[in-house]
């Protein structure tokens, strides 16, 4: 059998596709934000699975320092908020008894 022969056999090579960032990302986010899992979503749109992990990686932006800053702060706050309930609330009860 000559070479010809055996490649006319073969499947046909699919050719590369390129895809645009927008299309990547409202791929990511049919993952993140639509609770779709990754393997839905590259069937449904008929691409490898591993692609949809990459651009996940690729496109998924970790906090920044201030958005961690102000987190914590708000956490303190929050922190510092319930303590003050928690006295005003036993000061109330003590009062209250007084009467």
């Amino acid at each position: 059998m000559s070479k010809q022969q055996s490649n006319s056999k073969s499947k046909p090579k699919r050719t590369r596709r390129s895809f645009t960032d927008e299309f990547k990302i409202e791929a990511v986010k049919m993952v993140t934000e639509q609770g779709f899992k990754a393997a839905e979503v590259a069937r449904s749109l008929d691409v490898n699975e591993n692609l949809i992990h990459r651009w996940k990686a690729k496109f998924s932006q970790p906090e920044s320092d201030t958005e961690n800053e102000e987190l914590k702060q708000l956490r303190e706050e929050v922190k510092r908020l319930r303590m003050e309930r928690d006295i005003l609330k036993k000061a109330t009860a003590f009062f209250a008894r007084e009467n």
